[in-house]
C-alpha cells in the first residue's frame, strides 16, 4: 500500500475521500434548466444530483493562479496536439439535475465526441478548481465526490493560501499533495508537462 502523503504543517491530517460535506436538507431540487434560468449576477450557479451551490465572483489572486495554469495547459496541449483546454463559464452536464462549471477543463482529443456547440456533455479528462474559502468545502467535498465518480481521470484542487495542489483519481480514497512541481501527463505519447509551482503561486 502506498504511503500517505505528507501533511502540511497547516493541516493534522491529509484531504481524504472520507471528508464529504454534510448534506444540507434541499427544500427544492434545481434541474439543470432551472440554474441556466437563473439570473445573470455574476455568481456561479451549479447544481449537484439537484443541489443548488452558489458561489461569488473570484477574486484577482484567484485569477492570476487560474490565467498561468490556462497558459501553461493551453500551450502545452496545442502544441502536441492533445485536444482542447477551456476555462470558466462553460457547463459540463452529468445528468438532468448536474450541472457544473470547473474553473479549468480539459477534454482529450479521442473524447471530441462529449463537446457539443453549448456545453460538455459528458465527463471532461481533467477538472481543475482554484479554491477560495467559500468554495473550499465544495471542492473538496461534493464536486470531488462527483468527478470521481464520474470517472474524471484527474481533478486538480489548487489551493493558493496552502501553495499546494490535491490531486483525486477515481478510486482514491486519499488526495496526492503536490507542493513543489506537478507533473501532468494526459498522453503516453509525448513528455510530460512539468508546472513549477512556487512560479505558479507568485
Amino acid at each position: 500500500m502506498p504511503a500517505a502523503p505528507p501533511l502540511s504543517p497547516t493541516l493534522t491530517r491529509p484531504f481524504r475521500r472520507a471528508d464529504l460535506v454534510g448534506m444540507p436538507s434541499v427544500t427544492r431540487l434545481y434541474t439543470v434548466d432551472d440554474v441556466r434560468a437563473l439570473p445573470d449576477d455574476g455568481n456561479r450557479y451549479e447544481t449537484i444530483a439537484g443541489e443548488l451551490f452558489v458561489t461569488p465572483a473570484p477574486s484577482p489572486r484567484h485569477q492570476r493562479v487560474l490565467a498561468r495554469l490556462h497558459l501553461l495547459l493551453g500551450a502545452y496541449v496545442e502544441r502536441h496536439g492533445l485536444g482542447e483546454v477551456f476555462f470558466a463559464p462553460l457547463d459540463v452536464v452529468l445528468g438532468p439535475m448536474t450541472l457544473v462549471e470547473p474553473d479549468l477543463l480539459f477534454v482529450a482529443r479521442d473524447r471530441s465526441h462529449v463537446l457539443t456547440e453549448h456545453e460538455v456533455a459528458g465527463a471532461p479528462d481533467l477538472a481543475v478548481e482554484v479554491v477560495s474559502p467559500s468554495s473550499a468545502r465544495t471542492d473538496r467535498g461534493r464536486k470531488r465526490a462527483l468527478y470521481q465518480e464520474t470517472h474524471v481521470r484527474e481533478y486538480w484542487v489548487v489551493d493558493v493560501d496552502l501553495r499546494q495542489v490535491e490531486i483525486w483519481r477515481p478510486g482514491a480514497m486519499a488526495a496526492e499533495v503536490q507542493r513543489d512541481g506537478l507533473t501532468w501527463r494526459p498522453a503516453t505519447s509525448v513528455d510530460p508537462l512539468v508546472i513549477e509551482l512556487k512560479a505558479l503561486f507568485r
